[in-house]
């Protein structure tokens, strides 16, 4: 059955019937349509995780001004990354009811003006609640985006729509820090956010406006006894928890050492400038690379030699980064980047989805 389509005997509405009329209103590629969803969701995911990320190369400068520990300082993304987590589990659901544009507009709203007002607190606790709203508020675009694609983009070119919207959140990702940790050297980190959170501000409007309204969405009720029971059928599952500890246990360190490598490089023998650390984020561009590799890899030699594989080399990459030639630190961190999301996008193939009620 089709998404197009009603269930027999049951009788169709008024929606329903016009979408049965017209078989051909998925929006597909080369169409003026097609351009204007691509823009909307690229700089969507531009933006998401360019205020997500932005503080990162700047914590050593966070420590320095609110007399911080590096740990302490770290928080600041934690808390944005932790609290995305947590409303990612509802964020979803609330699509269903309200709609999908509704929710990424409004999140892409609420994220940039809290990153505007970040630049006006004068305590670390405001900062603290700033992100943390950051974070919650930045969920309803990611985990709403795919399944807009899915709905409206027709099926043949939902994979090449998805990897459009990835690409824009790899690059927001790099992007953030690399504007935060080179506009911090020139001026000073308020400034740095504060412009991150005006291109943010102008992507969300710009979304709000190009973005076609959703023709397949079809509301449901909220209930959250059925929201539960598809979180425990998920728990149950023998494989699932054990890919979330992987994805947990990779991205954290990855994202740990992306938080302390400035503090190491701005310290004797280096004293590297805040903008050099911002221009590490150059690294991700490599990981472009390796999720297609990682698919090719997989399908040739089986999924769990590519993760055990792709894994180690991280590991060796992760120590390698202990030696003090400034070199072999960059060339390191650069090849983390790039094997990072081997394992993580081996980890999703051939995995069949899990049974909801």
């Amino acid at each position: 059955m089709s998404r197009t389509t009603t269930v027999d005997g049951a009788p169709a509405s008024d929606t329903d019937k016009q979408s049965i009329s017209q078989p051909n209103q998925f929006i597909k590629r080369g169409t003026p349509q097609f351009m204007r969803v691509t823009l909307a969701l690229f700089s969507a995911g531009l933006a998401t995780f360019a205020l997500l990320y932005c503080v990162q190369p700047i914590l050593p400068v966070l420590s320095q001004e609110f007399g911080l520990t590096p740990a302490n300082s770290s928080i600041s993304l934690s808390i944005s990354t932790a609290m995305l987590a947590i409303g990612l589990l509802f964020t979803g659901p609330l699509s269903d009811a309200i709609g999908r544009k509704p929710v990424m507009v409004t999140a892409l709203l609420l994220a940039s003006i809290c990153t505007l007002l970040s630049t006006m607190m004068t305590s670390w606790h405001g900062i603290l609640i700033m992100r943390a709203l950051i974070g919650l508020s930045l969920s309803g675009v990611a985990a709403v985006g795919m399944t807009y694609l899915s709905e409206e983009i027709h099926p043949s070119f939902v994979a090449f729509s998805m990897g459009l919207y990835i690409s824009g959140n790899s690059i927001g990702g790099m992007s953030g820090r690399l504007i935060s940790g080179v506009f911090t050297d020139f001026f000073n980190w308020r400034i740095a956010l504060a412009a991150i959170g005006c291109f943010a501000l102008a992507s969300a409007l710009m979304f709000w406006k190009i973005l076609p309204e959703s023709r397949h969405f079809r509301p449901t009720s909220l209930r959250p006894k059925s929201l539960f029971i598809n979180f425990r059928l998920h728990w149950r599952d023998r494989g699932l928890p054990l890919l979330f500890a992987e994805g947990f246990l990779l991205m954290g360190s990855f994202v740990t050492l992306f938080n302390y490598i400035g503090y190491r490089l701005m310290l004797s023998p280096w004293h590297v400038s805040q903008a050099v650390v911002g221009l590490l984020s150059l690294a991700y561009l490599t990981g472009t690379w390796s999720s297609p590799k990682a698919g090719t890899m997989t399908t040739r030699y089986g999924r769990g030699p590519v993760m055990l594989f792709s894994t180690g080399v991280m590991l060796f990459g992760l120590l390698m980064t202990l030696f003090s030639s400034l070199w072999l630190i960059c060339r390191n961190v650069t090849l983390l980047s790039r094997i990072l999301r081997s394992p993580l996008s081996c980890q999703q193939l051939d995995r069949p989805p899990c049974k909801t009620r």
